[in-house]
């Protein structure tokens, strides 16, 4: 399955090279608002103050087995979630200009979008992986480990599909490396007129060094963009009331429902929440 008609051909071939499968960057008319681009279009990075509205897409459609190879640049470890990727038939385009607080769940709630977060362990700083889909529909990635890893199924590969990166949480910048597709005939994407070495940069990577982050003073920010503790780390504005079975008190009762639900993992620590677990008791 090749993503472009003969005159999108044309218009992506920039290289030359008969079996070169286009130029790969991030979308310049599909941005969350909290997202910048640099590097031609090939790094993205998050504002510092915040963890959210990073979520950018591909500037072309990715074939079938195309996997795409990206590192993470910086990392913020003061903050809860991380980096999530996925596939999307909607024209990028198409995305909202005011993105919601959490985009990519509230996406994926909507025909045509695909992805899942991925480990903690696995987007530390300098951490490359990649990730595609195959003709069955599932989506796959290998993350720094070297192990082949299913995020999920059902992904409709008889449509066009564009990558999704949220660049969320502890994530704050990723470069795209390039996207290769492995068989008879390998191809690859563009060479980059100039590569990037790998730096943690201005990371904040406190609970790796054993002092996390607890107060705006810590990491220098207006202590009206850090979230209250006892607030719910999803909405981050009703209180955080209901005891997940393990042990963190982090969820509103309507958060924790929906995340039951949705994602079946407490967003700390990704303890599994049973079907058992969805009614839970607060506290």
């Amino acid at each position: 399955m090749f993503p472009f008609s003969p005159t999108e051909r044309l218009e992506h071939f920039k290289c030359g090279h008969r079996h070169c499968l286009g130029p790969l960057t991030f979308h310049k008319k599909a941005l969350g608002t909290e997202l910048s681009l640099s590097v031609n279009d090939r790094y993205a990075e998050r504002k510092r103050e915040t963890y959210q509205n990073g979520l950018a897409f591909s500037n072309r459609p990715l074939g079938i087995q195309e996997r795409v190879h990206l590192r993470v640049e910086r990392c913020d470890q003061h903050w809860n979630g991380t980096l999530r990727v996925g596939f999307t038939s909607i024209p990028p385009p198409s995305f909202p200009v005011c993105p919601s607080v959490l985009p990519m769940p509230d996406l994926t709630a909507t025909v045509g979008y695909w992805a899942c977060p991925l480990p903690t362990s696995h987007t530390g700083p300098e951490a490359e992986l990649c990730f595609w889909v195959t003709r069955r529909g599932v989506m796959k990635y290998v993350g720094p480990d070297g192990v082949k890893h299913k995020l999920l199924q059902g992904v409709d590969v008889t449509r066009r599909l564009w990558a999704m990166i949220d660049v969320y949480g502890q994530t704050r910048a990723v470069l795209l490396l390039r996207s290769e597709k492995k068989g008879k005939f390998s191809r690859k994407s563009c060479p980059v007129l100039s590569s990037v070495p790998a730096s943690q940069g201005d990371s904040c990577m406190c609970v790796s060094r054993g002092r996390p982050c607890r107060t705006p003073h810590d990491y220098k920010l207006p202590s009206s963009l850090y979230p209250d503790p006892d607030d719910c780390v999803v909405c981050l504005s009703a209180s955080a009331c209901v005891t997940l079975p393990c042990g963190h008190r982090c969820l509103c009762s309507v958060c924790a429902n929906r995340v039951s639900v949705e994602f079946g993992n407490c967003p700390l620590c990704r303890h599994p929440l049973t079907d058992n677990d969805i009614e839970l008791t607060e506290s």
